[in-house]
């Protein structure tokens, strides 16, 4: 496997039609990747609902995380990371724009 480096804040566009997803790595096992939403969220009426598990963790911006069994949106602030098991149905419902929301998320394959 050959050395890769970059720089995860660096070439953000000034405005995105959608979400922008960049694969950082791949493997059999899990996927990684740096995702850039800049005012987006989940359409209305629509969850995400992935078969694998997934840890999320916003490193710039603001976000509202909404799960199909909680009361409460979740803020997330830079830092901020969460667990999403497999099926546990979720979606964002906001995203800031200045700055960008910039997220990092390992996506995990047949764990548990």
């Amino acid at each position: 496997m050959s050395s890769e480096s970059g720089n995860l804040l660096a070439g953000i566009p000034a405005s995105l039609v959608a979400e922008q997803f960049d694969l950082l790595l791949q493997t059999g096992a899990c996927r990684l990747e740096r995702i850039v939403s800049i005012g987006h969220a989940t359409p209305p009426g629509e969850w995400y609902d992935q078969d694998g598990d997934e840890w999320v963790v916003l490193l710039q911006g603001q976000a509202e995380l909404r799960f199909a069994d909680e009361d409460t949106v979740r803020l997330l602030e830079p830092g901020d990371y969460v667990w999403i098991p497999a099926h546990r149905r979720h979606r964002v419902e906001r995203t800031s724009h200045n700055p960008p929301a910039i997220w990092l998320a390992l996506h995990v394959y047949g764990v548990g």
